[in-house]
């Protein structure tokens, strides 16, 4: 299969760029940066320099590219986020979830692509307190945090989009893993390191993660399953109380702190302090079942220990 590729050099882009290969595909990686073309050239894939917010460029380009399935993996989320500046923060990711996913979808259907894939995330659930790993049915956030409005906006927009062109949308989980905030070199090990990743107001958040490489290995195996919505996590949501310890344990950090609530909303904001304290975690069922998808990391207790780099 012919598969253009968007966000070919981005964290998930290069762990996919050589597993597409593997499994038989041929792959046109698009890139914004002329710089790096070089690199995709030298791992197998054809080079295609273009900025998804120009659409008819991208139309030219995915038309010229002929495509059989169109993947979107574009982001532009800094190395070091701040989440008491989110909303400055994600500006161009969320301009690339709205305009970029429209133009990338308009020029796939003009193109004749069978197959559309996009990168989507599993921690935008609405807390229920049931104690349960959220399904692909459940509702999303209805009182969404003013810092988020317009980023859970852009990502409701990127599904609509993709899922109303009979498209798949991929929910990924927090990534882990080379390249990643969460690798021994990441900015969050950074965090560690400084005590900076405290457990909040008793570590009752949960976070759903995924290992970037398995993260890839189901966007391969997405483009031949069925269209649909799918949570791509691994099998064990964790409590920030839990993950936070071993993380730092991992990255040769010392025991986080503990912190209550309103010092974490005064330090990372509202946003920051709910994501340590309500967020509840993803269910990997349906990607296992329909996709026949299974993490080879299994959770993230094995994956912390052994596969952080």
């Amino acid at each position: 299969m012919r598969v253009f590729l968007a966000g070919a050099t981005g964290a998930i882009g290069r762990r996919l760029v050589p597993m597409l290969l593997d499994a038989g595909h041929e792959v046109l990686g698009m890139t914004r940066s002329a710089e790096k073309a070089s690199s995709l050239r030298a791992a197998g894939a054809e080079p295609v320099v273009c900025d998804a917010l120009d659409a008819a460029a991208l139309g030219d380009a995915v038309l010229q590219a002929r495509p059989e399935a169109v993947v979107h993996e574009l982001t532009a989320i800094p190395q070091q986020l701040n989440p008491r500046r989110i909303e400055r923060d994600f500006v161009l990711t969320d301009r690339l979830r709205t305009e970029g996913t429209r133009n990338l979808v308009a020029a796939a259907q003009a193109a004749g692509a069978q197959r559309i894939l996009a990168q989507s995330v599993a921690f935008v659930y609405e807390p229920d307190g049931s104690g349960r790993p959220h399904g692909e049915e459940d509702p999303l956030y209805r009182d969404v945090p003013k810092a988020f409005r317009r980023t859970f906006g852009a990502i409701k927009e990127l599904e609509s989009t993709v899922d109303e062109a009979g498209g798949t949308v991929l929910r990924y989980g927090y990534f882990y893993g080379p390249g990643t905030a969460l690798a021994a070199d990441g900015s969050l090990a950074a965090q560690a390191r400084r005590r900076q990743l405290p457990i909040v107001r008793g570590g009752s958040g949960v976070w759903s993660f995924i290992h970037i490489d398995d993260a890839a290995r189901a966007t391969v195996a997405a483009l031949s399953g069925p269209p649909g919505i799918y949570n791509v996590v691994d099998d064990e949501p964790a409590p920030t109380r839990e993950w936070i310890p071993a993380f730092c344990e991992a990255v040769g950090a010392r025991r986080p702190m503990r912190v209550p609530a309103f010092v974490a909303r005064i330090a990372a904001g509202t946003y920051g302090a709910l994501v340590m304290t309500r967020a509840e975690g993803a269910s990997n069922a349906r990607a296992k079942q329909q996709l026949g998808w299974i993490p080879e990391h299994r959770t993230w207790r094995e994956g912390f220990r052994h596969a952080l780099d």
